[in-house]
């Protein structure tokens, strides 16, 4: 059962929503403000949400902005449900990324209908990030509409062995990359050729998109720290899709958003973590990009990720081995311990 956060501050209202979703078949969790939407949200990760636009403690579009830094929430889709429709609010709302706006009074069915269609076009996005499958079965269906007749056919797939360049600082871009499996290191080299991991790329991420928007070079590099499958997508089809179909478009912003946040968390831990707080976020990101299953990186390679010298990354692998965080067997690593990895002192 599909699960609905309703976050209205008129209790009439929120009472007559929740009842007609329950009647729908979906489980309706109310709020009465957008702070309590946000805990909401943060408990029971919904599958999709209403927000009134004008609420006290935090309005809709204060809502959505805390929504979409927060990358376990920023994917679900986002309805505006207010009274106002006056084109300065639809501007503003859809500029945050709301995927839809519908006004009250309200039609049920309307209503409805446009809840079902951003579930299932939710769902298909979903496919492009969890699988290759989804990723040529999306293309496949996009090109079924009239916009998307004349996209490319070529879309292959590369497998790439371990320390394998896909592509390297200064070419110019030719592909749209997708992981379909492996872990992929982004880099960067300073002039005494000391690396920094800036991302890691597992199963379902997209990489290689930037220069592609800017139409520039390649200001850092990419490798397969293991043997990997990625799919090439040319950047017609690329920017066919995102010029052209919305829902596409927001994604690609959400994840731009979420890039650059990022971005900003590491060089903010690069300057002022502890050694033993860099090495828990390199960890917890290579816990991440395997599903919490362990997994094998060289140890220059998780120095590079935590911005640490190799010698120091290999000691607190060690001391946090002794303290029972980790645990590694064969080169691998298994996170034991995540809480404390979480929790880990500036």
């Amino acid at each position: 059962m599909k699960k609905i956060l309703i976050i209205e501050d008129n209790l009439e209202v929120r009472e007559n929503l929740a009842e007609i979703l329950m009647l729908s078949n979906y489980e309706a969790i109310e709020a009465e403000n957008g702070k309590v939407g946000i805990k909401q949200a943060l408990t029971h990760r919904p599958d999709l949400i209403l927000c009134d636009v004008m609420m006290p403690e935090l309005d809709g579009f204060g809502v959505l902005k805390i929504l979409n830094k927060n990358p376990t929430l920023m994917h679900i889709p986002f309805m505006f449900l207010t009274a106002k429709a006056e084109k300065s609010d639809f501007r503003k709302g859809m500029g945050l990324g709301a995927d839809d706006y519908i006004t009250k009074p309200f039609d049920d069915v309307e209503l409805l209908e446009a809840i079902e269609m951003r579930l299932n076009k939710s769902a298909k996005l979903k496919a492009i990030e969890n699988t290759d499958q989804g990723l040529r079965q999306f293309f496949d269906e996009a090109k079924g509409a009239e916009q998307f007749n004349k996209l490319s056919e070529n879309r292959e797939a590369r497998r790439f062995r371990k320390k394998d360049f896909i592509y390297d600082y200064n070419q110019y871009p030719k592909w749209l990359y997708f992981v379909v499996s492996g872990q992929i290191k982004c880099y960067q080299t300073n002039e005494l050729g000391k690396e920094l991991i800036t991302h890691v790329y597992g199963p379902g991420d997209f990489f290689g998109f930037l220069p592609l928007l800017t139409e520039s070079k390649y200001d850092d590099s990419t490798m397969a720290l293991e043997e990997s499958i990625v799919r090439m997508i040319p950047p017609d089809d690329f920017k066919s899709l995102l010029f052209n179909n919305r829902d596409m478009a927001a994604k690609f912003i959400k994840m731009l958003a979420h890039h650059a946040d990022h971005s900003e968390k590491q060089l903010i831990d690069l300057a002022y973590s502890s050694v033993r707080r860099k090495v828990a976020k390199a960890l917890l990101t290579l816990n991440s990009k395997s599903n919490g299953e362990p997994f094998k990186i060289m140890r220059e390679d998780l120095a590079g990720l935590a911005g640490t010298a190799k010698e120091t990354t290999i000691r607190t692998i060690s001391d946090f081995k002794s303290e029972g965080i980790i645990n590694t067997d064969g080169g691998k690593i298994k996170i034991l311990d995540v809480i404390s990895l979480e929790a880990m002192p500036q």
